[in-house]
């Protein structure tokens, strides 16, 4: 089936040509014939790069040349919502005698941007999407396309029952939007697609075949009956595979168990990849190897991936702040990058394939376990997807490193199918979440409603309903006795205290945990030390490292020195390493002095701080209804100093735009201490300052004439 056969406006066919595609994959045009482009419920289960983001794109097509609805792109993580975001602005260039407008929305969870009120397509993480829900945001009845991308991660325990919960109440919008589900393949597939009111499209189809195998003995024992000898070294099996492939000309992609893992597997291939490296590409890569040590703190882990990244190789792990890993993803994506290893977290987020991928080992360390366990079939698909570029090569090849039992694993990985998708919503954790927002949602709401609709839900197709009834009265139980909602008769209402909880989108037992901590804590002015153990001990704090032996005399002379900072008295074990963090942090702590004391890394760092600032505006907020009014201004001054990561001296100066925690401490270290300071010295002064100069001098001065 070609482009030109679907009836696509003009402005649509020039669009795509010039992006040159002309003809549909197989799964592609089965979702056609399915009434993709006659607003039928579509859920495609395919592999990855079978062509779903196209599927995604000629819905939005057809949608926006006949409505003046909006078209809603669901995604699990920011980074493929960014990723999304830029391929579907691409669509701005279409003329429909109007101008098409495309919105991204990741952020803030207690507010509705404005901009996407405007715009034609949205694109969202799942959780935002359901913020916006319970915010009553009015253009939600306006949706008239839903395109849900990973739908199989429903049955994930974390971002599963979100997922979930959205499409149940957008499939029950009045507007009755088109539903177009895009997921990896999975077993259960057509429950799925009768839960969602779809036609399925299931397809094994890529664009690039793949070829499964097992690495033991020196052998890769290929799933099609095929084998080959891999030339061994003192490197070991996973990177002997990659540079097998390497000196190929393909790429290789490693998946390693655990962050250290992939660090020392890009290492000890990095002398050998150089060698397949030309002079041009040295060159290149020295400059990228340079630009990262340029523009990044000089951390063990800087230093190591700069001088990795110089020889063709690199790793991808959740250490790394963004800079790093954008450099990283783009690099192999153009081919430079011969050698990347990664955690497989990649898997599920940005798209980076090679012609082969070897997953190194088929165990993760389970934290709620505390053990290894094996990876499920699903992940190990997820993996394998990887494997093949598109347009680059005419195969693609996934190799499991085994270590013992080689026909067992290759019965259960490559033979096996994966999982059936399971509903999480019964957690005990998501149904308080759900529940509490659906009676926000619905004042006055009968149990029996409340009932009747969850039972729309994926949980309420695959639960007895008896064991659902019997959970969602548990979980009512909780919120009455905690008066988050109240049950008058047959109806049930939230508190203002419930309204609040859900708004700020936090689980109700950090809410309460958070509400319990402010009723009782002193009306003395400092509580910083106190507020940090608060937000790190909650159960929406993330990520939490635990205490290293080396880290309880650390923490016991803080414990010790700040004891008058604290809400109730505490001791080591209490508390983790990520309130260690975060205190060194604003403390002006470098990420030399977190990295090499605290091993805490600079993207670690950055999530801490992101996930602090927000849980310190919902302290803030619950002070508001707690009556801790007297507690404003120090939250304030505590949320401002975990943003910048700076000391509380230097709070004012971060005030004004291009001002950040290094330039704030250069000013306040020259004596330019307040505002006003800012204001009386001379522009030709201000410029003379370390890290300042004259370009940035002029920018400050412009923004001190906006603060009154």
């Amino acid at each position: 089936m070609i482009i030109a056969e679907l009836g696509l406006p003009d402005t649509a066919q020039a669009l795509l040509a010039e992006q040159k595609i002309t003809k549909l994959y197989p799964p592609q045009a089965d979702s056609v014939k399915a009434g993709l482009l006659n607003g039928k419920n579509i859920l495609v289960s395919a592999p990855t790069a079978s062509g779903k983001t196209l599927i995604a794109m000629l819905a939005m097509i057809k949608f926006l040349s006949i409505h003046d609805g909006k078209i809603v792109y669901l995604t699990p993580l920011r980074a493929l919502a960014s990723e999304k975001f830029n391929e579907f602005k691409k669509l701005e260039k279409m003329d429909f005698d109007r101008k098409i407008k495309t919105a991204i929305s990741t952020g803030d969870f207690d507010s509705v941007d404005k901009e996407s009120e405007n715009a034609d397509i949205i694109v969202l993480t799942n959780e935002k999407m359901d913020s916006i829900i319970r915010h009553g945001a009015e253009w939600v009845d306006k949706i008239g396309l839903v395109i849900a991308d990973e739908v199989h991660l429903i049955g994930d325990k974390d971002r599963g029952p979100t997922l979930e919960i959205v499409l149940t109440k957008l499939k029950e919008l009045e507007t009755k939007p088109q539903i177009v589900g895009l997921s990896a393949t999975i077993t259960n597939s057509d429950e799925i697609a009768e839960w969602l009111g779809c036609q399925l499209v299931s397809s094994d189809w890529r664009p690039v075949p793949l070829t499964e195998g097992i690495f033991d003995g020196g052998t890769i024992q290929w799933n099609n009956g095929d084998s080959d000898e891999i030339e061994s070294s003192i490197r070991g099996p996973p990177i002997d595979l990659c540079l097998d492939t390497i000196k190929k000309g393909g790429q290789s992609l490693v998946f390693a168990e655990t962050r250290t893992r992939s660090a020392s597997l890009a290492t000890k291939g990095s002398d050998a990849v150089l060698k397949f490296l030309s002079d041009s590409e040295k060159k290149y890569l020295e400059q990228v190897g340079q630009k990262i040590l340029d523009n990044n703190e000089h951390t063990d882990l800087i230093k190591t991936l700069s001088s990795l990244l110089k020889k063709g190789v690199g790793f991808h792990h959740a250490g790394l702040n963004q800079n790093c890993r954008e450099t990283v993803e783009t690099e192999f994506r153009n081919g430079n990058i011969k050698l990347l290893a990664s955690t497989p977290t990649l898997a599920a987020g940005v798209n980076l394939p090679a012609r082969r991928v070897v997953i190194s080992s088929i165990v993760r360390y389970d934290v709620k376990a505390g053990a290894n366990k094996p990876i499920s079939v699903l992940e190990y698909k997820q993996l394998c997807g990887r494997a093949g570029r598109p347009q680059y090569d005419k195969f693609g090849e996934a190799i499991i490193v085994s270590n013992a039992n080689a026909a067992d694993i290759a019965q259960y990985y490559i033979e096996g199918t994966p999982e059936p998708i399971e509903s999480q919503l019964s957690d005990d954790k998501a149904l308080r979440i759900h529940l509490l927002s659906h009676i926000v949602s619905n004042p006055g709401i009968k149990g029996d409603d409340i009932f009747q609709f969850f039972q729309k839900t994926l949980a309420g197709l695959q639960t007895r309903s008896s064991t659902l009834k019997f959970s969602i009265e548990i979980a009512k139980k909780f919120l009455i006795r905690e008066n988050l909602i109240v049950q008058k008769a047959e109806r049930y209402a939230a508190t203002e205290f419930g309204k609040k909880v859900s708004m700020l989108y936090i689980d109700p037992i950090t809410a309460i945990y958070f509400r319990r901590g402010l009723e009782t804590v002193s009306e003395s002015k400092k509580h910083t030390l106190g507020f940090l153990h608060l937000i790190t001990s909650s159960e929406e704090f993330f990520p939490k490292f635990s205490l290293r032996n080396k880290d309880f005399e650390t923490l016991g002379t803080l414990i010790e020195n700040k004891s008058s900072e604290l809400i109730d008295p505490i001791s080591e074990y209490d508390c983790n390493r990520s309130l260690l963090a975060l205190h060194a942090w604003i403390s002006e702590s470098s990420e030399i002095h977190l990295s090499d004391n605290l091993g805490i890394e600079s993207g670690d760092m950055h999530r801490m701080a992101e996930t602090a600032d927000w849980l310190v505006y919902c302290l803030n907020e619950l002070s508001k209804l707690v009556e801790r009014a007297d507690l404003l201004e120090e939250i304030s001054i505590l949320r401002k100093r975990i943003s910048y990561g700076i000391k509380e001296e230097l709070v004012q100066l971060v005030q004004i735009r291009g001002i950040g925690r290094v330039r704030a401490r250069r000013l306040y270290d020259h004596g330019i201490k307040s505002i006003a300071d800012l204001k009386s010295i001379p522009v030709n002064k201000l410029a003379e300052i370390d890290k300042i100069g004259p370009t940035i001098a002029d920018n400050i001065k412009s923004e001190l004439k906006k603060v009154r």
